[in-house]
């Protein structure tokens, strides 16, 4: 039989999934801007490289 009256534990669950996915999308952002930032300093040393031959 279910339960009457207010539903148990939603309110957490959903601020939980929330926290969670601010966190996986923080980590995914990082590691873009990581990416991004090696891929320029690759291109600035390959230019560089090119300059010098």
């Amino acid at each position: 039989m279910a339960k009457k009256g207010r539903e148990k534990n939603t309110a957490n669950k959903a601020k939980h999934s929330k926290l969670i996915a601010q966190k996986k999308n923080k980590v995914k952002s990082k590691d873009a801007e990581r990416k991004a930032r090696l891929k320029e300093i690759l291109e600035l040393a390959k230019a560089k490289k090119e300059n010098n031959s």
